[in-house]
């Protein structure tokens, strides 16, 4: 017999398979459609959450389609995810039955190797991420993400989410929120720093939204005409239609710093131009394939410091749902049932999204 979520004691959640129901894809089509599958049982430094929203994220779309390799399927992808915990194991305290949890890129590692105590869990050899990743542990064989009902993860990376933000607010952060905030405060961001966002679609939004909120003068470029009006409202102060690579010649060196979320090939030199010698550039955007194409002759003309960032840490994931909530930094967000997710997909391919689609995971 296997243990429900909805009603089984925190016993039974110990010792048996949880029943899960999601939406997975079978092959590199990408087309989702509804699958019951089964999860573990919470272990020691487990919690079980039953969730409430998970958004999507282009990652999503990418990896289901194979464009990152090839991938294991039956496949539930998802990792922006909330939620409330259902069951804690024995040795959790972070997290009592009831609170409200929510789920990012990550559920486990190692937790003792000196990325995991210092410079970041995303950077373990270990480290376990939320879908399609080898997992021992699964009755599946592999990580499955949250477009489900509920899911089952290791209690250190499970955030609380404050009272300050509701669940489908939150979600969005737990991927696009701290993707583009951890290099934000890497960068050292200070009031009136001049700062550029490439690519204003999940991820784009926040951190011009994250940016505005610090104090910083921003420039977004887009090559989403009908964007224009949102991102100024988002606070930024300058929209540039990128319909052409000469319209970014007037900002040639202007900026500090730039943050490209572009998830396709790019003219990198030709984007790297609008910031100051000695500059920061982020890549966050992952394109098909991982691949970047980089003019050396190009980079080497506007001598920008150039870095990729992987998400964030644990601690930092926590940062920024505080900072989010406390500071009104909310995703704009379109509500949807599970349903509509291969519709909402094709959205997001075709940069219609405005500007996260959030899963009411009771249509599950």
């Amino acid at each position: 017999m296997l243990a429900n979520s909805n009603n089984a004691s925190a016993d039974e959640k110990n010792t048996q398979n949880i029943k899960s129901r999601g939406y997975a894809a079978t092959d590199e089509s990408g087309t989702l459609t509804p699958w019951e599958f089964e999860r573990r049982p919470v272990g020691d430094d487990d919690v079980l959450i039953d969730i409430t929203y998970a958004s999507i994220c282009h990652s999503d779309i990418h990896q289901m389609k194979g464009h990152w390799g090839p991938q294991q399927y039956p496949q539930v992808p998802g990792h922006e995810i909330v939620g409330v915990v259902a069951a804690v194991g024995k040795n959790v305290t972070k997290f009592k039955v009831g609170d409200r949890a929510g789920v990012g890129c990550m559920v486990d590692s190692c937790l003792e190797c000196d990325h995991c105590q210092d410079q970041g869990e995303q950077y373990c050899p270990e480290t376990v991420f939320t879908y399609g990743y080898p997992e021992k542990s699964s009755p599946t064989g592999i990580s499955q993400g949250g477009y489900s009902n509920n899911i089952v993860v290791r209690d250190h990376f499970a955030v609380h989410i404050p009272d300050n933000i509701s669940d489908q607010q939150a979600a969005p952060l737990l991927c696009a929120g701290i993707t583009t905030y951890s290099p934000l405060m890497k960068f050292d961001l200070k009031k009136g720093d001049k700062v550029g966002v490439a690519g204003i679609g999940g991820l784009g939004h926040m951190a011009v939204k994250l940016a505005v909120s610090k104090g910083a003068e921003v420039y977004a470029f887009t090559t989403s005409p009908d964007k224009v009006e949102d991102i100024l409202s988002f606070g930024a102060k300058e929209a540039i239609v990128v319909d052409d690579l000469s319209k970014l010649a007037p900002y040639k060196g202007k900026l500090d710093y730039m943050i490209t979320t572009i998830p396709v090939d790019y003219d990198i030199a030709a984007y790297s131009s609008v910031v100051r010698p000695f500059g920061f550039y982020t890549q966050v955007g992952m394109p098909k394939g991982f691949e970047l194409t980089l003019s050396a002759i190009g980079l080497s003309i506007s001598r920008v410091n150039f870095n990729v960032s992987l998400i964030g840490d644990m601690q930092e994931t926590q940062d920024v749902i505080n900072y989010c909530a406390n500071n009104k930094v909310f995703p704009q967000i379109q509500i949807i049932k599970a349903e509509q997710v291969n519709e909402a997909w094709k959205s997001v391919v075709d940069k219609k999204a405005r500007y996260r689609y959030v899963i009411d995971a009771a249509t599950i």
